[in-house]
């Protein structure tokens, strides 16, 4: 696979290029910067462009991509200290630095060579150029280029037209960001895709514009209808009736919500007013009042004598500086805290190139004459409105995220400073009318004791940033809240939803109290976070965390987990035209079996099926996929691509404990049949020259979530080495109840006896063979039903 290396006199600038080459390649594509002389000076260095070049220098050779003259310089002298041979595979390439990294990257990471990816970088300026150039109302579109098809596809008839059907399983709907989601997955496609609610009889619109599809109100069990017409319309449409009904990684129930009508009052003393609001993220606070305040900025409303091209040019490059301001907070958030958090601004930058919502800002500076900023306000406030008025309250909570996005370009447009690393004047509790995520993202957790907001819910994309800090937060307080001077004392009691106006002496002394026990608590978990765990008779327990990526494994490891129970590996082979190269899956394999050593890291095979089927296996249609070809069925009629996963595990497996694991084992023939791929996939390592990776040691073992492999424990354990007792799809094989369906979500619970009693045989098997025995699923998230796991015998 070709590799890309970025040369920019800005260390920090090139980090930026490099983190949004590797998403826009989903990872897939090994980036190297050289930036600056060090981090804090600008300038380049031959040698450190030197060493980015060797760092991903592959036999599909390397583009290098510059920003000013001398890194030009810098690279040439960089080129002629590589020998012969390694100089015959670099690309000094004369595209934009930002574009040329994006084009470069996506088609990289959908298998192109060198030329091809260094021609989609020269070209990477063109749909820019034309959009820009052309006449009003011809030209300009203002979303992302054309898509393109990936190297190696192959169109079928131009006339093709395809429609499906998926129904809605998760339990927040098609809120926000699993419509940002379909977008970008509509986006891949040469064809048009569009989507209609068939549940609510909504018209069709185009799925490439957020907007619309958020506003199309799926909520779960609501059935969409997704046509496409063009080359690829039929990959199209089943790609995205997969997407639809996986449910987008998201749960299918949700924890019980926090009571919203929590009475105020305190336990203890009296206070000047108490407001009541809803719980959002738990924890005490007592401290003064302050506040942020943004000045809205002036707009010009109608266009004097300006060019409406002039004003088109503007908000380009407002939108450009703010997707950058966003990224910058993602990259923070996702270093900081999580992967899956920093998806939240995935949201807002699909705002930024919504083509219906830039379609009509585009009209409205041409044919009615505004100003980009008049523009812009107009129709970001209407699509505002219209989430506030949307009937489902996910919905409504999202209107925040637009009108931040609003307000960010207005800001940029203007001129005026952005509220980018707020500053309170002190620190203290922040008090706002609502919480944005670029503003939650960024507060500071030794200056912000805790949050109140007038408005917002509890599954608003801030809170959620919030409750990850350990921000204490109380929303829904109301427009009184913000009647409270600044400088205040406010007592804030986040577990009952109590905000206490000037406490009393004894008021306050009972929350500071509680706010001691509270941090107390904090900070013991902090510090025993990195021990092993024991129950009170002496039990040893093991925790481990389950991840899907490199972050999720870092974070697991930051937070005390003692290794990963479970690697889901078909995030890689999802969302994708063609599979995972073996070398790419060891790339993955290895740096996460490296960052959690000596952890150990149980990898599943490959997962799909049911509700998670790759668009480029053919599973034909089943009339119950959770009862058809999935889990390790799938790997077995795929042998080539079953055998490629595991070459690519034990190539990795002398970098840190590996485990391997099979999931959806129905019977002792198919734990067989995956330990002779096995040994086949040590025999081509072997024949390949790689005998330490033929040789290398691994455990083998089973997800017990079929109730015949449950039955069968006895016998299986005599060859599977561990059995991990996957609870979600065990219940519901247990149950008969399909866990997205909320007609029998009282039968779908881990809890019931019969599910129980399984694992409690399960459990006994593997002992009395000397199998460890682990959980996963949402059962082992669970703090309270620990206690019956471990009653069951688990550990």
């Amino acid at each position: 696979m070709v590799g890309l290396v970025i040369v920019s006199h800005s260390h920090a600038l090139a980090e930026g290029v490099r983190e949004l080459a590797q998403q826009i390649g989903q990872g897939k594509v090994a980036v190297a910067t050289a930036g600056g002389l060090d981090e804090h000076t600008l300038g380049t260095n031959p040698e450190r462009i030197l060493k980015a070049i060797r760092e991903v220098r592959s036999p599909g050779g390397v583009i290098v991509l510059m920003d000013l003259g001398s890194a030009i310089l810098s690279a040439e002298m960089a080129l002629e200290w590589l020998s012969d041979q390694e100089r015959a595979g670099v690309l000094l390439c004369e595209a934009p630095l930002v574009e040329g990294a994006v084009a470069a990257a996506a088609l990289i990471a959908a298998g192109a060579s060198l030329q091809e990816a260094s021609e989609e970088a020269r070209a990477a300026l063109t749909a820019k150029q034309r959009q820009l150039r052309a006449e009003a109302g011809d030209g300009w579109k203002g979303g992302p280029p054309e898509p393109r098809v990936a190297p190696g596809h192959q169109p079928q008839r131009a006339d093709q037209v395809r429609s499906g059907q998926a129904v809605v399983p998760n339990a927040l709907g098609l809120h926000a960001r699993p419509a940002a989601q379909l977008v970008q997955a509509a986006s891949r496609f040469e064809s048009q895709v569009r989507v209609r609610n068939a549940t609510r009889d909504t018209d069709f619109v185009n799925a490439r514009s957020l907007n619309a599809v958020a506003l199309l109100e799926a909520r779960q069990g609501d059935e969409l209808v997704i046509e496409a017409v063009g080359p690829d319309a039929a990959h199209a449409v089943e790609a995205l009736v997969a997407l639809v009904s996986s449910g987008f990684g998201e749960p299918a129930a949700l924890p019980e919500a926090p009571p919203e009508d929590a009475a105020p009052g305190l336990p203890e003393g009296r206070a000047r007013r108490v407001f009541g609001g809803i719980p959002a993220s738990p924890g005490v606070a007592l401290g003064p009042a302050v506040y942020l305040r943004a000045e809205r900025p002036a707009i010009r409303r109608v266009l004097a004598e300006g060019r409406a091209e002039d004003e088109l040019e503007r908000l380009d490059k407002a939108r450009q500086t703010v997707a950058r301001d966003i990224e910058e907070v993602a990259r923070s958030v996702r270093m900081g805290l999580s992967a899956y958090l920093a998806e939240i601004f995935e949201v807002q930058r699909a705002l930024l190139n919504d083509p219906e919502l830039l379609e009509r800002v585009r009209r409205a500076i041409v044919e009615e004459r505004l100003t980009a900023e008049a523009a812009w306000d107009r129709e970001l406030t209407l699509v505002v409105n219209r989430y506030r008025e949307a009937a489902s309250p996910v919905l409504q909570a999202r209107g925040v995220d637009v009108e931040d996005v609003r307000d960010r370009v207005l800001g940029a447009l203007v001129g005026t400073e952005q509220v980018r690393a707020p500053q309170l004047p002190q620190a203290g509790v922040l008090v706002v009318y609502e919480l944005t995520p670029s503003l939650a993202a960024q507060l500071d957790r030794e200056q912000v004791q805790a949050i109140c907001t007038g408005a917002g819910g509890a599954t608003s994309h801030a809170v959620i940033l919030a409750r990850s800090m350990n921000i204490p937060t109380v929303v829904g307080l109301g427009q009184g809240i913000l009647t409270v001077a600044e400088g205040t004392l406010l007592g804030v009691d986040a577990r009952r939803g109590v905000v206490a106006v000037e406490p009393d002496d004894a008021a306050r002394a009972f929350l500071a109290r509680e706010r001691e026990a509270w941090l107390a608590r904090r900070r013991q978990e902090e510090a025993e976070r990195y021990l092993p765990a024991f129950t009170q008779d002496g039990r040893r327990i093991e925790v481990a965390a389950n991840a899907g990526s490199l972050a999720d494994a870092r974070t697991a490891q930051v937070l005390g987990a003692e290794g990963i129970g479970l690697l889901r590996t078909e995030l890689l082979f999802l969302g994708r035209s063609e599979p995972p190269t073996e070398d790419e899956q060891a790339a993955l394999y290895r740096a996460i079996v490296e960052a959690v050593a000596p952890n150990s890291v149980i990898i599943r095979t490959l997962d799909v099926g049911g509700d998670k089927p790759p668009a480029y296996l053919d599973l034909g249609q089943e009339a119950n996929p959770f009862l058809g070809l999935r889990g390790v069925r799938v790997s077995l009629a795929y042998p080539d691509l079953f055998r490629t996963q595991l070459r690519a595990i034990l190539r990795v497996a002398r970098a840190g404990p590996v485990r391997i694991m099979f999931p959806m084992v129905a019977t002792e023939q198919e734990l067989e049949a995956g330990l002779e791929m096995l040994q086949a996939a040590r025999d081509e390592l072997r024949g390949a020259g790689m005998p330490e990776a033929a040789d290398a040691p691994v455990q083998v073992g089973i997800m017990v979530e079929v109730p015949s492999a449950a039955v069968m424990a006895d016998r299986l354990a005599r060859t599977a080495e561990f059995f991990s007792i996957g609870t979600n799809d065990l219940t519901q094989y247990v149950m008969a109840a399909e866990r997205g369906n909320r007609r029998v979500a009282g039968l779908s619970d881990p809890l019931q006896p019969a599910v129980l009693r399984v694992m409690a045989e399960v459990i006994e098997a593997g002992h009395n063979a000397g199998r460890p025995v682990g959980v996963c699923g949402e059962m082992a998230g669970d703090v309270e039903a620990v206690p019956i796991l471990l009653g069951l015998g688990l550990g």
